[in-house]
């Protein structure tokens, strides 16, 4: 039997996935908490093998009780399961140790398999997520296009550097550290510095 806790602000959606984990003859609900505070004392207390975990929750959010349980050393598997799709949200979770990523319009029936899935130590995920996390994959080789100039001029732009400081420390001109931004901005596919120091840590640049 796969033992499964449910973790959700939303007493009307801790009870339908209560339901309807339920009514699986082969996984059962252990417990069910209304944030993320609960969350690491359930694991303990029950020792599930999956958690159902939103990630919008008053308090102590998803993301971080995920980082909880599993810098605990706990053995429960954690799914996010929420209405969130987008990529920092995704790569956050997955980075903080949750094992998969479903989304709460999916069908009845993707839910559990995706428990079940989880229960086997597999990683359920959303297509929407999966769509996601592959567009930033194929967003990293593009920092290869970039000259050894540009990657130069992005890699300070992602340690916080101003382009005055930028253009002393490599001795060029401002109007040169803005001209290597527009061609990087156009490659990596932002739109400004913030998303490009952002860009740039994400993909160790």
């Amino acid at each position: 039997m796969i033992s499964v806790l449910v973790i959700d602000d939303h007493a009307v959606v801790r009870s339908g996935l209560r339901d309807l984990l339920d009514s699986a003859s082969d996984i059962s609900v252990a417990a069910t908490a209304a944030d993320g505070a609960e969350a690491l004392d359930l694991v303990r207390e029950h020792n599930p093998d999956v958690v159902l975990m939103d990630i919008s929750m008053p308090g102590v959010g998803g993301i971080e009780a995920t980082r909880r349980i599993c810098s605990d050393g706990q053995s429960a598997h954690v799914v996010i399961l929420t209405s969130f799709s987008d990529r920092e949200r995704i790569l956050d979770a997955l980075d903080a140790g949750a094992l998969g990523y479903l989304l709460k319009d999916a069908e009845p029936e993707e839910i559990l398999r995706g428990v079940r899935a989880a229960s086997r130590g597999e990683a359920p995920l959303a297509p929407k997520a999966a769509l996601a996390l592959i567009k930033d994959r194929v967003g990293a080789p593009e920092a290869k296009a970039l000259t050894e100039r540009e990657r130069e001029v992005l890699t300070l732009v992602g340690q916080g550097l101003s382009n005055k400081v930028i253009a002393q420390r490599l001795s060029i001109s401002e109007k040169t550290v803005k001209a290597h931004l527009t061609r990087v901005f156009r490659s990596i596919g932002v739109t400004d510095r913030t998303q490009a120091a952002l860009w740039a840590q994400r993909h160790d640049v």
